[in-house]
Parts: C-alpha cells; sequence; structure tokens
C-alpha cells in the first residue's frame, strides 16, 4: 500500500510538471499580444473553455467530492490562474465585441459552475454519487478539448504535412495523457481521470504516428517553400491552443 501511495504522488508530481508546461505554452502568444498591442486574429475561445475545464476539476479534486486528489487540485489551480491571466491580456488588448464575448461566457460559466457546485453540495449528499456528478461534468469537458486537433489531424492527412502539427506540443499532449492515465490507474483507482486521459493519450499517440508518417511530406513543404518563395502564411493552432489537462 505505501509503495503504491509513492508511486502515485511521484506519477501525479511528474504529471503535475508537465500540466504546468502546457498551462504555460501560450506564454509566448501573449507576450505577443502585450509586445504590438493587439489580438490580432487570436481567438479567446480555448482560454474561456480550459477555465470551466479547470474549475471542474478543482471542484472534482476536493475532499468534500473526491479525496486523495489534492494533486489533481493543485495542477489545475495553478492553470484556472493562468488562464484568467491569459483572458484578462486578452480583454485588455481585444475590440469591444471580443471584450464582450469574454466578459459573456465567463458570466455564463460562472453562473452554470455555481449552479452545479450548489446543486451538488447541497442535493447530493453521498460522496461516491457527488465523484460522480462532478467526474462526469469533468470528463465531458476535459474529452472535448482532448480530441480537439482532429481538426488538425485531419489537415495533416489530407495535406500530407506536419507544418502545422508542432511536434513538441503532441509529444507533450501525449506524456500528458500517459502520466495522468498511469496515476489513475494505481490505487486508488480513479475512474474518470482514466477515461479522459485514457483517451488523450491515444490522440497523442496518433498524433504522434501521423507526424512519423507525414515527416517527410513536411520536409517537402519546406523546401518547396524556400524554392519558390511565396505562399500563404497561417497561424499555427500552437498559438492559440490550450490542452485540456486533467
Amino acid at each position: 500500500m505505501g509503495n503504491a501511495t509513492l508511486a502515485r504522488n511521484v506519477i501525479g508530481i511528474i504529471g503535475n510538471v508537465i500540466s504546468f508546461l502546457l498551462f504555460l505554452s501560450p506564454a509566448p502568444t501573449f507576450y505577443s499580444i502585450i509586445q504590438k498591442k493587439s489580438v490580432e486574429e487570436f481567438k479567446p475561445d480555448p482560454y474561456i473553455a480550459t477555465v470551466l475545464n479547470c474549475a471542474f476539476w478543482v471542484f472534482y479534486g476536493l475532499p468534500f467530492v473526491h479525496p486523495d486528489s489534492i494533486l489533481v487540485v493543485t495542477i489545475n489551480s495553478v492553470g484556472l490562474a493562468f488562464e484568467l491571466v491569459f483572458l484578462t491580456i486578452y480583454y485588455i488588448y481585444a475590440p469591444t465585441n471580443g471584450r464582450k464575448k469574454v466578459l459573456l461566457f465567463l458570466l455564463i460559466e460562472t453562473i452554470f459552475f455555481a449552479v452545479v457546485a450548489l446543486i451538488t453540495l447541497l442535493a447530493v449528499h453521498d460522496l461516491n454519487r457527488r465523484s460522480i456528478v462532478v467526474g462526469v461534468l469533468s470528463d465531458i469537458f476535459n474529452v472535448m478539448m482532448y480530441i480537439s486537433p482532429l481538426t488538425i489531424m485531419a489537415q495533416v492527412i489530407n495535406t500530407k504535412s506536419v507544418q502545422y502539427m508542432p511536434f513538441w506540443l503532441s509529444l507533450t499532449n501525449f506524456l500528458n495523457g500517459l502520466s495522468w492515465t498511469t496515476y489513475a490507474l494505481i490505487h486508488p483507482f480513479d475512474l474518470f481521470v482514466l477515461i479522459s486521459n485514457g483517451i488523450g493519450t491515444i490522440s497523442g499517440l496518433v498524433q504522434l504516428i501521423l507526424y512519423a508518417w507525414y515527416r517527410s511530406g513536411k520536409e517537402q513543404n519546406d523546401d518547396t517553400k524556400t524554392s519558390s518563395g511565396s505562399g500563404v502564411q497561417l497561424s499555427s493552432s500552437a498559438g492559440g491552443k490550450v490542452c485540456c489537462l486533467i
């Protein structure tokens, strides 16, 4: 039992570190926004979605919902803080419509989260049932974020190029999902952490396989660009993407 607890904590700490790096990955984008004093074509949608995702996982990991999940609480609290900072920067430099969108969706999310939290705490008194209710909702939001790269993967297959699917982001996504899947499998078993992160591990693995398969296509594409000296520049998905984290 003691060895299992130690192993779980070590894996959880590793997962925290990887998740922290993923949460931090959009920082260069927002540094660029501050420098240019404009959000340009970047969208706040992924960051707005991640706020709700992190909030539910923090709630899920609290002792009166799902005990023995302090590492889930710590990393998602950090993630929540990061997303709110990113959205604050976006709000400062966004046009009026962008500001209204951020405020409206954050208000909707706050009301939704508050309603769910109150109903869960006041109407569901059994700890296991609380874990199920909050765990199912957390998994829904997490799975939605984990499958978000499907559009990028489809683009890779269609263009036979990995130009807009950064390798390091795909690798980190895979390692993040794998670490939290391992964490969930060690006693005490956590089904809800397992479900979404198991899907995330598969998603990350598929991205890495696609990258390896179409890597030559990227090199050919780069050679073509170099020789032609022209082309359409697109924003990399890495710049505006936030990954779901446990």
